[in-house]
């Protein structure tokens, strides 16, 4: 530390949890087959139109395909 300078508190950054494995717990799919479920069973809820806000864009589609498991072969 330099004669005469005081010393200055490091600004934190906000945490921020990152999960292994490519991205959140549930996957795109997961959350659209649960609204589906709970729609079927009452709750009330409307699926959201394409391209309204906070509507799955085609991009957020896109990835789920990457990322999505591959059929297993069948063994007979």
């Amino acid at each position: 530390m330099a004669y005469g300078k005081k010393p200055v508190a490091k600004k934190s950054k906000p945490k921020v949890k990152k999960f292994r494995g490519g991205g959140a717990t549930t996957g795109l799919y997961a959350n659209i087959h649960k609204k589906r479920d709970r729609i079927a069973s009452g709750s009330g809820e409307k699926m959201r139109k394409p391209g309204s806000q906070g509507a799955p864009t085609a991009k957020a589609f896109r990835q789920a395909a990457k990322t999505a498991k591959k059929p297993r072969k069948r063994t007979t």
